[in-house]
């Protein structure tokens, strides 16, 4: 369970942090025009595999493989992946194990560009396969059902299917532990004072702080956990919100949404 408590108890040796960052490359896949008209199943997105030697808007260099199938019209721009990832909240940690397998763990990261970081129980044996390969951390934006009734085109040919809009990034790279404590109290107040702030927004109330509790009760806590830090080296991000569809019927869509997260998403597209 990622969260700021937890049991403390003897653990291996860490990977130490090492250098600065590597440069970021955000990946996208171009297709051929005669696929960017299909519509998309309950799936969320038509089948096919990666290619390789593609090159995406955002850059990427010829030769790497690409691993979300990602239509030219459902591409991320930068701002669209900054949004996101500063305002991801709750994200999906997924590492190799050493000797085979995947180990997964749900828990709030925050970015600053370069990488995401976050922290787990100590008792979370997450941390300890860091360093067996390259991670990937999965970040969801807004997501919802839509509805073939909202389509203009189902009065004009019936030819409709439903779909699901969503935007999500898939960012890897390379899993660094820390173990010190001064690391784990900027980041826990860090991230404290970024989800306060959101709160008071919210309901107005005074925010919480990480010196509000006794000094000692903290100093417990953070022996409890293990910072990771993931140090990103690329992102592949897909923003699918009915692009692919005629004007009449993403109108339909927004306003068969109202309100929802989705719909005002659209809307600023």
């Amino acid at each position: 369970k990622a969260s700021f408590q937890g049991t403390c108890r003897p653990h291996a040796p860490v990977r130490p942090s090492r250098g600065p960052p590597p440069p970021v490359v955000i990946m996208g896949l171009l297709v051929n025009s005669d696929q960017q008209s299909h519509d998309h199943d309950l799936s969320g997105g038509r089948t096919g595999t990666s290619r390789e030697g593609a090159r995406g808007p955002l850059g990427g260099a010829r030769g790497y493989r690409e691993r979300v199938y990602v239509p030219e019209h459902f591409q991320a721009s930068a701002a669209d992946v900054d949004a996101l990832l500063h305002n991801a909240g709750l994200v999906d940690l997924i590492s190799p194990v050493s000797g085979g397998g995947l180990v997964a763990t749900a828990l709030p990261m925050l970015y600053d560009g370069a990488v995401l970081q976050g922290h787990v129980a100590r008792n979370n044996p997450h941390w300890m396969n860091a360093g067996s390969g390259p991670s990937l951390v999965i970040a969801r934006g807004p997501d919802a059902y839509i509805s073939p009734q909202w389509y203009a085109t189902k009065g004009e040919h019936g030819r409709v299917v439903p779909t699901w809009n969503y935007v999500t990034a898939h960012v890897y790279g390379d899993l660094i532990v820390h173990d010190d404590v001064e690391w784990l109290r900027e980041h826990v107040t860090r991230l404290t004072d970024v989800h306060e702030a959101a709160r008071q927004q919210r309901d107005g109330t005074p925010p919480w702080a990480v010196t509000d509790a006794p000094p000692a009760y903290i100093d417990g806590q953070l022996r409890a956990i293990v910072g990771l830090e993931l140090r990103i080296t690329s992102i592949e991000a897909k923003v699918k919100l009915s692009q692919n569809r005629s004007q009449a019927d993403q109108d339909g869509v927004v306003a068969g949404l109202g309100d929802d997260p989705v719909g005002r998403a659209m809307r600023r597209i």
